[in-house]
């Protein structure tokens, strides 16, 4: 990073955390509004439990939505035969399914030797508000977590700043949805960024519409990967003089008549220098350098793919697409020879068919694990440090190459669902996080439709 930035911990005895108007007195404070936070939020809520959840958009989806992944990735086991399996429920089906009922989600997709579905941006944004809604949970759009209250390494909320100035919001735990470990790190707790400080790429996601979408689908094949042709093609033209680093791209049918999915571009600083988008210059590098390789990507495609001559950009993300930052260091590991494995385990409680995805090179690079997954560790969930807290999302703790697979959106709703099932036994119990069992969170969701 090109700038240290520091904690702000607050002490739950000192002058200033008295002089802050208290916002809120929840048994739960959520940070972060992506597919981890909606799923804890509206678990917790259902089971009774009052509910603030924080997010800093002035609406839900996160990554999903934000950075436009717009796929639901994770669903389905890979194999190199045979129609989709999907192996993954819980929360996440019944997010898709609220999708596919207002034509929000298409069909599955091919996607290698795996396959995925696109959601529509809109309709997700609107069934997480009626998640959250319906279940009684407290929304606070537009505001941002800026430091937390702790006694000693036990955190008691956090302090979050709006238009309307700065607050404090007192909870008995505190769910960590955030993507970036941020609750964690402002608390002052162990965190990592990848491999040795080396993390994934972000990308820009774009979407382009007036296409003739069944001459490109017929020129591109059923694979939303690129066929070799593309990559020759965009070679040629990179060898011409255009700003296109990524060679392997990948487009997806969407929900919209005319339009594609695109996910082509590689974002690295000046002279190849990796950017972390935690440091606000890197993301703001990140972002510039995004919508200007989404307008030569999509000159590429006018020029080469059937059925784009007359295709136009819809929009960008309305950040960066996101694939790692910080990670916990958490009580358990997720590691790299549990994904390769497809280990199972008795304290599983998300299970992911995903494949390590890496984006941190010339090239994605993909290890499929066919037929088969692996389960994440409750554990992974729970950093070693500080207590009340719990991680939902992709700052699970996991090595590098793990996190590149288990750090997808399937997962994350299925995170989400693991910290808030944890999040009620603590309470009811008066256990710490660590205390609990995970077979005890394991059993509690596959009592509320997980298939683990």
């Amino acid at each position: 990073m090109a700038t240290e930035f520091a904690a702000w911990r607050l002490d739950a005895a000192d002058a200033d955390a008295e002089q802050l108007p208290v916002l809120a007195d929840v048994d739960v404070v959520v940070i972060g509004g992506g597919a981890a936070g909606v799923s804890a939020a509206t678990v917790c809520a259902e089971n009774g439990l009052s509910v603030v959840i924080v997010e800093k958009y002035g609406f839900f989806g996160g990554a999903a939505v934000a950075g436009m992944s717009g796929t639901i990735c994770g669903l389905y086991l890979a194999s190199e035969r045979g129609r989709p399996q999907q192996v993954v429920r819980g929360f996440t089906e019944r997010f898709r399914a609220a999708l596919a009922e207002h034509g929000g989600v298409t069909e599955p997709q091919r996607y290698g030797k795996t396959w995925t579905v696109a959601h529509d941006p809109l309709r997700w944004r609107e069934s997480a508000d009626a998640f959250l809604q319906n279940a009684g949970v407290r929304i606070l759009l537009h505001t941002t977590l800026i430091g937390v209250l702790l006694d000693g390494e036990t955190h008691q909320g956090v302090v979050v700043a709006s238009s309307a100035g700065r607050s404090l919001i007192r909870a008995a735990r505190t769910i960590d949805a955030s993507g970036d470990a941020a609750v964690i790190a402002r608390a002052g707790q162990p965190t990592r960024f990848g491999d040795d400080g080396r993390i994934q790429n972000p990308t820009m996601f774009f979407r382009i519409a007036g296409v003739d979408v069944d001459s490109f689908w017929h020129a591109y094949g059923t694979d939303t990967i690129c066929p070799p042709w593309v990559t020759r093609a965009i070679e040629a033209d990179r060898d011409a003089g255009h700003d296109l680093p990524r060679s392997h791209i990948w487009i997806f049918r969407t929900t919209r008549p005319g339009e594609l999915l695109v996910n082509a571009t590689r974002l690295i600083g000046e002279g190849g220098r990796m950017l972390n988008v935690i440091d606000p210059e890197d993301f703001t590098e990140a972002e510039i350098r995004g919508r200007r390789q989404v307008r030569e990507y999509a000159g590429f495609l006018r020029r080469h793919l059937p059925g784009c001559a007359d295709s136009y950009v819809v929009d960008t993300g309305v950040e960066a697409g996101i694939r790692q930052t910080r990670t916990i260091v958490s009580a358990e590991t997720l590691m790299n020879e549990d994904v390769l494995r497809c280990r199972k385990r008795e304290d599983g409680v998300v299970r992911s068919p995903w494949p390590i995805e890496l984006h941190s090179g010339e090239r994605p690079v993909l290890n499929w694990l066919l037929d088969d997954f692996y389960e994440v560790p409750y554990l992974a969930l729970v950093p070693r440090h500080g207590e009340n807290v719990i991680a939902a999302g992709r700052c699970l703790g996991a090595e590098h190459e793990a996190l590149a697979s288990a750090r997808v959106t399937a997962q994350c709703f299925e995170y989400g669902h693991a910290a808030a099932q944890a999040t009620v036994l603590s309470l009811r119990e008066g256990l710490p996080f660590r205390r609990i069992d995970g077979r005890d969170v394991r059993d509690a969701m596959r009592a509320a439709g997980s298939e683990i």
